[in-house]
């Protein structure tokens, strides 16, 4: 089932009557996200207010997933001796058959196999598991000698959305749609519904002999034919009753009564007619055919939307923070938690198109950057979230916004938001200015400081800027005024020079909403201030960063689903203190923990510029014909990213983003390119493989630009010959003119030629924009394609993480599984 946005509120409401004392506890199931982690601040804060009891419990993956169904779900259920109770999965499950994995299905009662237990789902990854979305709850197998499959009829519930009327109790898996279900999916719910509603094939419809199907079908095909021949006197082999009439009309016509036999011979035609016009009953193989037909159709629309690709919708915490709104609950605090989550999805390269660096579309300009999951939905997002920061952050005359790197503090209780239009350097607040700029993955990727001529650009740009190297090195904070007040100003100057556009945003104050792509900015008093790009920096090098000498000092001989007991119980240990630590560091009273991570988010971004570099510089990124490979067998990070994908994947959307621009300097092509990017965990003998890609302006693979090339190129070469041809019957008509003594005239060539120009550039325009209206262009499929090698190959692969295009390949399958890969599509086209 699924409730819609407009009705956000609903369950909550029903749980705040519902739920007292000695009812049961909401579980939590929340994955290692930022994203998620903010979205569970705001949902405890709820129910704290409420007074509703909650626990918490953080999952990795897969595994812990199907653990903590196990151990904490299943004791739930009334027929477990349970009483029931809330489970909300937050950045979990979106993608599989929650009500099997959690173990909610029950062979002996299925009519009551959730048992009381009710799952609230927000998650953000697509596609949705359909199962989850439109089934009212999971479908009950059959009993024997019931054939029937029809969704199970729910009251307040039509076609799996839930309506005002809806009273919660029973259980059930419940999505909370953020948009996309109302908005793209009517096809796949007509489609899901139908084929739940539809009859198996073998069951409900009876076996026919051949032969006469055969003679029903040739008799509908040809009766309208033989309508038209036959005569009320000449039909011999009708039916009985015809035969019957016949003798009567035969002996009225014999009585003398012209008119009783003419009244009679009309009313056999007309009865023959009607029997004539009266449409056939299809037979059994007939009905069939087009039950099979309709029932394949159906299955093709449910597999075209499985097979788009990831993407990633809006944020969780951005749900949670509109329902926290439609309660009346939202503050500075909550509000604060939804920006920080909403930001994170930009550092961990959450896209549209799936897990890649987004790239803006050549017709858009610098303001309408932000574009991170969805084009149009992250703008109007990041437009409320300033609404709201303006809604309940009024300016006052004591607290003037100034276009400056530091806004002022009021007071030692100032707890306000602000918006800052910062550069995009990292905590550049907290670091010197120089290794800010230097570790910023925009600027990184531009000026190319993976190389020597790529520093000395920098050292290029801070000397135009009139910024010495000494005073640049220092702290942030500790530098001269004056230096810090025109920054913006002197970036603004001389980055266009250097092909960084986007490097500062545009807006001309707070006296205007016109402020598209500034930043946020949170102040804690006296005590420190805090941008929602280095609060997001910092949590996730809480959760990325990791001590490992426990975690991969134990050898794997076998990579199955189920890995050893102690290693399981060392990582669970690991990820949960790591979750609890990010957890406290969100906590709205003070920056403590956030301050004292600081060097934890420096630490890690100085091994993404070291490793990254090393990758660039000693050529190590090979192109194969589907996207780009590179792998990370030694070095001083190697354990870093061999046992965190999170840092695995914010390496690759750096080295992604580097190769990318390069190409777009000498190829002119500006789009995504896919990356695959594997690191080494000796202990274990096993590769970490992420799989990036996608972004809004990217989607195709070598051959298909190859192809593209060599279209292009074709038509230039006719064009230059018509061309040719049109200069030789030009001169060879002013050379007639010139003997004749005639005047030159002016042709109408140069016209039908520039027509033809624009004209073939207009069906390129028209084909790239048919192409990017395309459902599910540019999409990330890595994670389809890994499933799809892992069947052919035979490959060992560990599928654990709930972001399918990060997966764990045994070490000596690695070259046979990268091999299988580079033959599929791994970005949609």
């Amino acid at each position: 089932m699924y409730l819609p946005r407009s009705l956000i509120s609903l369950l909550y409401s029903n749980l705040q009557k519902s739920h007292g004392p000695s009812s049961s506890q909401v579980l939590i199931l929340s994955s290692l996200e930022t994203d998620a982690i903010c979205a569970c601040r705001i949902l405890t804060a709820l129910l704290k207010r409420d007074y509703i009891q909650h626990r918490i419990q953080p999952v990795a993956g897969y595994g812990d997933l199907q653990r903590a169904g196990e151990k904490l779900v299943r004791p739930m259920k009334i027929s477990e001796g349970g009483s029931g109770g809330v489970v909300i999965c937050l950045g979990v499950g979106g993608l599989i058959d929650l009500a099997s994995l959690l173990g909610l299905e029950d062979e002996e009662d299925a009519e009551n196999d959730m048992s009381g237990v009710e799952v609230w789902v927000l998650d953000a990854r697509r596609p949705w598991n359909l199962s989850n979305v439109f089934a009212a709850h999971p479908l009950p197998r059959p009993a024997e000698g019931d054939t029937s499959t029809a969704l199970r009829r729910v009251p307040g519930v039509e076609k799996g959305c839930l309506q005002k009327s809806y009273r919660p109790g029973k259980g059930g898996i419940i999505v909370f749609d953020d948009g996309d279900i109302v908005d793209e999916l009517s096809a796949e719910q007509d489609a899901f519904c139908s084929l739940a509603e539809m009859p198996e094939l073998d069951q409900e419809i009876p076996e026919d002999s051949e032969d006469e199907d055969d003679q029903e079908q040739d008799t509908a095909s040809h009766g309208s034919s033989r309508s038209r021949k036959r005569k009320s006197w000449s039909d011999r082999d009708e039916s009985g009753d015809e035969t019957e009439e016949r003798p009567q009309q035969r002996r009225r016509s014999n009585s003398g009564s012209s008119i009783a036999s003419h009244r009679s011979r009309s009313r056999s035609r007309s009865k023959s007619a009607e029997r004539v016009t009266q449409p056939m009953e299809p037979s059994a193989k007939r009905l069939r055919k087009r039950l099979q037909a309709l029932r394949l159709s159906h299955e093709k629309v449910l597999q075209d939307y499985y097979s788009l690709g990831t993407s990633y919708s809006e944020p969780i915490s951005s749900l949670a923070y509109s329902l926290a709104s439609e309660l009346g609950r939202d503050d500075n605090d909550l509000l604060w938690l939804a920006i920080v989550g909403v930001t994170s999805l930009e550092l961990s390269g959450h896209t549209s198109t799936g897990l890649g660096t987004p790239h803006s579309k050549p017709e858009l300009t610098s303001r309408q950057y932000h574009q991170s999951w969805r084009m149009n939905r992250s703008s109007r997002t990041y437009a409320l979230l300033r609404d709201e920061v303006r809604r309940l952050n009024p300016p006052s005359n004591d607290r003037p916004s100034l276009l400056t790197s530091r806004a002022p503090v009021t007071s030692a209780s100032d707890s306000s938001i602000q918006l800052v239009p910062d550069p995009r350097f990292m905590l550049l607040r907290h670091w010197s200015l120089y290794e800010s700029m230097l570790h910023s993955p925009y600027l990184a990727a531009r000026l190319h400081v993976w190389n020597e001529s790529g520093v000395k650009r920098l050292h290029k740009l801070l000397a135009k800027m009139g910024i010495s190297l000494n005073q640049c090195k220092q702290g942030y904070m500790h530098m001269d005024v004056n230096v810090r007040a025109n920054l913006r100003n002197r970036l603004l100057k001389y980055a266009s020079m250097y092909g960084l556009d986007e490097l500062v945003p545009a807006g001309e104050g707070s006296a205007t909403y016109d402020q598209e792509g500034w930043g946020f900015l949170r102040t804690w008093g006296w005590k420190a201030q805090l941008s929602a790009v280095d609060v997001g920096s910092i949590v996730g090098a809480i959760l990325e960063v990791v001590h490992t000498g426990a975690i991969s000092s134990i050898p794997s001989d076998t990579l199955t689903q189920r890995t050893d007991v102690e290693e399981i119980e060392d990582r669970s240990e690991a990820l949960i203190k790591k979750f609890f630590q990010a957890y406290d560091a969100l906590a709205p009273q003070h920056p403590n923990e956030l301050l004292k991570s600081v060097p934890k988010a420096q630490q890690l971004m100085r091994s993404i510029l070291r490793t990254g570099s090393s990758l660039l510089s000693k050529h190590q990124i090979r192109h194969l014909r589907a996207f780009r490979m590179g792998v990370v067998k030694d070095g001083p990070d190697l354990s870093l990213f061999a046992n965190s994908p999170g840092a695995l994947v914010k390496l690759a959307l750096w080295v992604g983003e580097a190769v990318a621009v390069s190409e777009k300097d000498k190829k002119g092509t500006d789009s995504a390119t896919p990356l695959v990017l594997a690191a080494l965990d000796e202990p274990r003998g096993t590769y970490v493989v992420v799989g990036t890609g996608g972004g809004i302006g990217g989607g195709e693979d070598l051959e298909a630009r190859k192809e593209k090339a060599d279209k292009k190129a074709k038509k230039q070469a006719e064009r230059e010959q018509k061309t040719k041809v049109r200069e030789d019957k030009r001169a060879a008509r002013r050379a007639l003119q010139e003997l004749n003594g005639e005047s030159d005239v002016e042709d109408d060539e140069s016209e039908e030629e520039e027509s033809e120009a624009s004209s073939d550039e207009e069906d390129d325009d028209d084909e790239q924009r048919k192409k990017q209206e395309k459902r599910g262009y540019g999409r990330n499929r890595f994670g389809i394609a890994f499933q799809e090698v892992v069947e052919e190959t035979q490959a060992r692969v560990k599928i654990d993480n709930f972001d399918h295009c990060v997966v764990e390949v045994k070490k000596e399958d690695l070259a046979g599984f990268l091999e299988g890969l580079s033959l599929k599509s791994v970005v949609g086209r």
